[in-house]
């Protein structure tokens, strides 16, 4: 992990990002200029020597740090997704992927001379590979880039919002989440390009402090979660850089309670997609659903135990200290979701992570189309409150009392039951009525 932003003052981080992490404008000019060069081989060189019917490249979409605006100074990657004629649907991209890729390295070497660039081409060791991985550098560039072409299906034809066909389409297709992620590159990165200049400062913090390996979590995960402690523990745009880190530090230690999810792109009004949603909720945390797509649980499988070690070891460095030693105090966020809160983010019950796991006493809460604000005490062993704000397309929600291993999948083990009635008002439940 980086030693220098260890001992790098709480309030210095914004400085930190600017002097250290964030690449200069000379830099970017050189990407952009590399990023079109190889956009425009791909475009018009790639698949000129390829027998009739001739493979027409649809558009070429530029993802990665460099796409989403989120690179690092001397470390910085793009991901190109080049859509093609030949693909289908999402089962010719699988099987016929290997041989465009082959078609692709093999032109890339053939247009070296010709285009004054050069390529290092890294071999796959999969017999059925999704990318084809090289680093490029030219008399122009100060440094090589990485870059990563990923041929793919052209699922969002349309470009706007998908329609709810398309995920169902994903769903009865996909046998391994995740799998056709490439196609919704573009969803992807406007998810991230989207958001304020410093939320993307504190993903360029949370990279720079994250060492990738082959078994930990993916560096998106990590993006994923910048952004969901940003819209949930605080959406101001001037935000303290110290307590953003410091909150996204403490969601990795709480991998374990982790669920978190958008319905920006797909939400629960079809009824198929629905169900699928439901039956990714209720597997084992930590979960992190890809905004773009449903299928995707980022990090799934991941060693997060390791990451949040060296999160519990950064909390207690200068980084992570206020100017008097004390450590600075993260955003109150919620680890849990089961219905989307405001349309947008999946966090429904505003538990706090942050403090002691808190088990509500039995509660009947109910209400109209306004969020339901409001106070639930809890049992033992935590004599506290928590607050709670519900949005729910139900009329009644039942709290029983819960223990620690109940809460390991949501919603139907959590113990909560949700009923088809009439909204109605808060109350507590009597005696008889809790099983």
């Amino acid at each position: 992990m980086a030693l220098d932003l260890y001992q790098m003052p709480a309030r210095k981080l914004d400085k930190f990002i600017f002097d250290a992490l964030q690449p200069d404008s000379t830099f970017l000019r050189q990407a952009g200029q590399a990023i079109d060069t190889i956009c425009e081989f791909l475009k018009k060189n790639c698949f000129a020597d390829c027998p009739p019917p001739r493979i027409k490249v649809l558009k070429v979409v530029k993802g990665g740090s460099l796409g989403k605006g989120t690179s690092l100074k001397d470390s910085s990657d793009a991901d190109l997704v080049v859509f093609l004629s030949c693909f289908k649907g999402y089962g010719d991209q699988e099987t016929n992927r290997a041989g465009i890729i082959k078609e692709i390295e093999r032109m890339l070497e053939k247009c070296q001379q010709e285009k004054h660039f050069e390529v290092f081409i890294e071999q796959s060791r999969w017999p059925n590979p999704r990318v084809l991985s090289f680093k490029m550098s030219s008399e122009t560039l100060d440094e090589s880039i990485e870059f990563d072409v990923l041929p793919a299906y052209n699922a969002l034809s349309s470009g706007a919002k998908p329609m709810s066909q398309v995920y169902e389409e994903l769903i009865q297709s996909c046998s391994r989440g995740g799998e056709f992620s490439t196609c919704f590159t573009e969803l992807q990165r406007d998810f991230v390009v989207d958001r304020r200049t410093k939320v993307k400062s504190l993903i360029r913090l949370v990279k720079y402090w994250y060492k990738q390996g082959e078994s930990l979590p993916p560096q998106y995960a990590l993006e994923l979660l910048s952004v969901y402690a940003w819209e949930q523990g605080s959406r101001d745009r001037a935000f303290n850089m110290a307590e953003g880190f410091r909150t996204v530090l403490e969601l990795i230690q709480q991998y374990k309670h982790l669920c978190v999810y958008w319905t920006i792109n797909y939400n629960f009004a079809d009824e198929v997609l629905a169900g699928f949603l439901h039956h990714q909720l209720q597997k084992a945390r930590p979960i992190i659903l890809d905004p773009a797509d449903p299928t995707g649980i980022v990090g799934e499988g991941s060693r997060w135990d390791l990451l949040a070690q060296e999160a519990e070891c950064c909390c207690r460095q200068q980084c992570c200290m206020d100017l008097y030693g004390v450590p600075v105090q993260p955003w109150d966020v919620p680890e849990l979701a089961l219905h989307p809160l405001d349309g947008n983010t999946g966090a429904s019950l505003s538990h706090s992570v942050l403090a002691p796991t808190c088990y509500p006493a039995p509660m009947s809460i109910t209400s109209s189309s306004r969020p339901l604000q409001g106070q639930v005490s809890c049992a033992a062993p935590f004599p506290c409150v928590s607050a709670f704000t519900l949005m729910l397309p139900v009329s009644l929600v039942r709290l029983p009392l819960l223990s620690p291993p109940a809460c390991q999948a949501l919603p139907t083990t959590t113990g909560w039951h949700i009923l088809p009635l009439q909204w109605t008002t808060a109350r507590p439940l009597s005696g008889s009525e809790v099983n």
